[in-house]
């Protein structure tokens, strides 16, 4: 799904929260990566992340971008790329298609501005444009400051999994999943 560039007013910044397009392969083929090496609330370490080719990466962004079942909406303060967020059906079946799995990040320096809840409003507008029922998705149990954006928004806990990341010193952390009803 494509959606129309928005433009925010954010602390003195301006913050342009749009659809990524073909051309922003390059320029996201290092972002995933370094967010993951930023923080341990993602998925993966970055020694992890498998770098992916531009004709890869532009396959991922039409993937988000066309139809009405994903999107992948980028962010920019001031002219530079900060992050994105997404969303995307958890599976192919019809069963799953009321279902919208969310993700959210960005560069460990614009977090705590408020740039999250531009994000994840933006994509819960979509997800509701799309006609999903349900948004859900899944964060480290560590990562308070998201768990309040996500209760900000009204996501409530349906589950854990206890003891879901392992980290190479040897601790873990649970994954706590939620759900928001459309």
């Amino acid at each position: 799904m494509k959606i129309k560039a928005k433009t925010f007013e954010l602390n003195g910044h301006t913050l342009i929260i749009r659809s990524a397009e073909e051309e922003d392969a390059a320029m996201l083929l290092p972002y995933l990566q370094r967010v993951c090496g930023e923080t341990r609330f993602l998925l993966v370490e970055a020694d992890e992340c498998k770098p992916l080719t531009i004709e890869e990466e532009k396959a991922f962004i039409s993937s988000h971008t066309d139809g009405d079942r994903a999107c992948l909406l980028l962010a920019f303060l001031d002219g530079e790329y900060i992050g994105n967020a997404s969303f995307d059906t958890p599976g192919s079946s019809r069963r799953n298609r009321h279902r919208a799995d969310i993700g959210i990040a960005l560069y460990l320096d614009y977090t705590g501005m408020g740039i999250g809840t531009i994000l994840l409003s933006s994509l819960l507008d979509a997800i509701k444009e799309c006609g999903f029922e349900t948004a859900e998705l899944t964060v480290v149990s560590k990562n308070s400051r998201a768990i309040h954006l996500y209760e900000k928004f009204g996501f409530t806990e349906c589950g854990c999994i206890p003891n879901a990341n392992k980290y190479d010193d040897g601790t873990y952390s649970d994954d706590i999943i939620m759900i928001k009803q459309i």
